[in-house]
């Protein structure tokens, strides 16, 4: 059976400790590969090559880093089918939503080729007589980057392109549940020009994430998964001193208003609540709809369900496949277990639900109390559930009180509305007649409250300033006759 081995120094590495972690085929059950978790030593090894290649790397010019990046974005691109097959194999989305997360990557590379423009400093002459102020950002170091299943490809690169564009050099542990795709990109990496120990990969679990979290010459830590685990990494790497972003859970509300576009807001709410079987963390989950457009609403998007194609990636008719892992799977339809009558379409009943898979079928269900687990849950599959209330204001409330804050939305006709929305909503991304509003790669995406731990959001600007520090220098160049001696405090009149 294939093993799925490190990438250090520039090249494979098996791992040693024979703790071997299986991945799935979730199309058929089976099991295609392993992972040999790394230990803390092999996790050690990873971040002193990275702290090797550390100097030469943050010597190259940034015409030279950014270089790199285009060689690499050329190689996503001419390799992208290959990749998005890779993902979809072991993640189980079907290969066309394997490759729009593909091409968000690559729009995250392409921000990272302008690093000589994005970090470039101010300059302030004559601050004080002969005196010139001026600043600059330079990189922390080895950085560390934990990644999730859910997008295997396009996470990492929301996190290394930036980061190494920036100086640094990078050590990513990604998900054991679909870990293949991080050793294609570390060679697409090494075929661009990147030198060796500039960007690593341990293979693992909780071993290797402990390990980089202790790790004192681990400078900053990027997360993404789920809430407890993004609030512990958090706390304790920044304990440990260094800086962390640490993106969390979420449960997103689209707000449907009564003059909304029915059938619009069906087709955003299908699209956005069941592709990649729910397993997004920008997936629409929660449905408010608000007086009058319930029972129109409800029944749109019924009819839309009944059309969906569930099956393997290898169907090109499948529009949703598979999730992760059995175990996961019937975590998510144990939540149909107490949903009561109001239970619209059950995915349990898809006959592809039966088979050796991991599969699901869209499920839909309508008058959710917001007590009720289904509402306070992140359920992550394709489980949708209705929240039916009277007026605006009672929707703005059960956004406003939720724990997350990651992303929503509100489809309305009326423009006075959504402004007044995206005013008054507490969220980190907003969406206005837009179900899945994640940032272009020129802004930086994030949310609020549980759903981020950390003071700035992921790549785009945000990613620049957390891969970075600041530095101030006050310069002055004094003639030889004008020096003299000064114990008062430095003037600037």
């Amino acid at each position: 059976m294939r093993a799925i081995d490190h990438w250090i120094n520039g090249h494979t590495v098996p791992g040693t400790s024979g703790r071997r972690l299986p991945v799935w085929d979730p199309a058929t059950g089976e099991q295609q590969a392993y992972v040999v978790a790394a230990t803390t030593d092999e996790t050690g090894a990873a971040v002193a090559a990275a702290l090797a290649a550390y100097p030469q790397w943050r010597a190259q010019s940034l015409s030279r880093r950014a270089e790199v990046m285009f060689r690499f974005r050329e190689l996503v691109d001419a390799n992208r089918k290959e990749i998005a097959s890779l993902v979809s194999a072991e993640h189980g989305k079907t290969v066309a939503d394997a490759e729009g997360e593909v091409a968000r990557g690559l729009e995250n590379i392409e921000f990272a080729t302008g690093a000589p423009h994005l970090l470039k400093g101010g300059y302030s002459e004559q601050a004080s007589n002969g005196v010139d102020v001026y600043s600059i950002r330079q990189p922390l170091g080895v950085v560390a980057g934990i990644t999730p299943f859910n997008f295997p490809a396009m996470v990492p690169m929301w996190m290394f392109a930036n980061a190494l564009v920036c100086g640094n050099t990078f050590v990513l542990k990604p998900s054991e549940k679909d870990p293949s795709v991080s050793l294609l990109l570390a060679d697409l990496l090494h075929q661009a020009g990147l030198p060796d120990g500039v960007f690593n990969v341990v293979q693992g679990d909780v071993t290797a994430v402990e390990a980089l979290i202790a790790h004192p010459d681990v400078q900053a830590l990027s997360f993404v998964g789920s809430t407890p685990v993004a609030k512990s990494i958090y706390e304790r790497g920044t304990a440990a001193g260094k800086r962390v972003q640490a993106l969390g859970g979420a449960k997103n509300h689209m707000v449907v208003l009564p003059d909304a576009d029915i059938a619009a807001a069906a087709d955003a709410a299908v699209s956005a609540g069941y592709g990649s079987a729910g397993e997004r963390c920008m997936a629409i989950s929660v449905v408010v709809a608000v007086g009058g457009s319930a029972d129109p609403l409800v029944a749109a998007i019924t009819e839309r369900i009944g059309r969906i194609a569930v099956g393997p990636a290898t169907d090109p008719a499948a529009e949703m496949g598979p999730l992760i892992s059995r175990e996961h799977r019937d975590k998510v339809a144990a939540y149909l277990d107490h949903a009561g009558v109001d239970v619209v379409v059950d995915g349990r009943n898809e006959p592809i639900a039966q088979g050796p898979g991991f599969f699901l079928g869209a499920s839909l269900v309508d008058k959710v109390p917001t007590d009720s687990p289904l509402y306070t849950d992140e359920i992550f599959g394709p489980v949708l559930s209705v929240v039916r209330v009277d007026t605006y204001d009672e929707a703005l409330h059960l956004v406003n009180a939720n724990e997350f804050g990651n992303g929503c939305a509100i489809f309305t006709r009326d423009g006075g509305a959504a402004r007044q929305f995206q005013y008054d909503v507490v969220c980190g991304m907003v969406g206005v007649n837009v179900p899945v509003p994640v940032p272009v790669a020129y802004y930086s995406f994030g949310g609020w409250k549980s759903s981020l731990f950390g003071d700035l959001h992921m790549y785009g600007p945000d990613g620049i300033q957390f891969y970075t520090r600041g530095k101030v220098v006050t310069s002055r160049w004094p003639g030889p006759a004008t020096s003299e001696v000064d114990l008062g405090f430095p003037k600037v009149r």
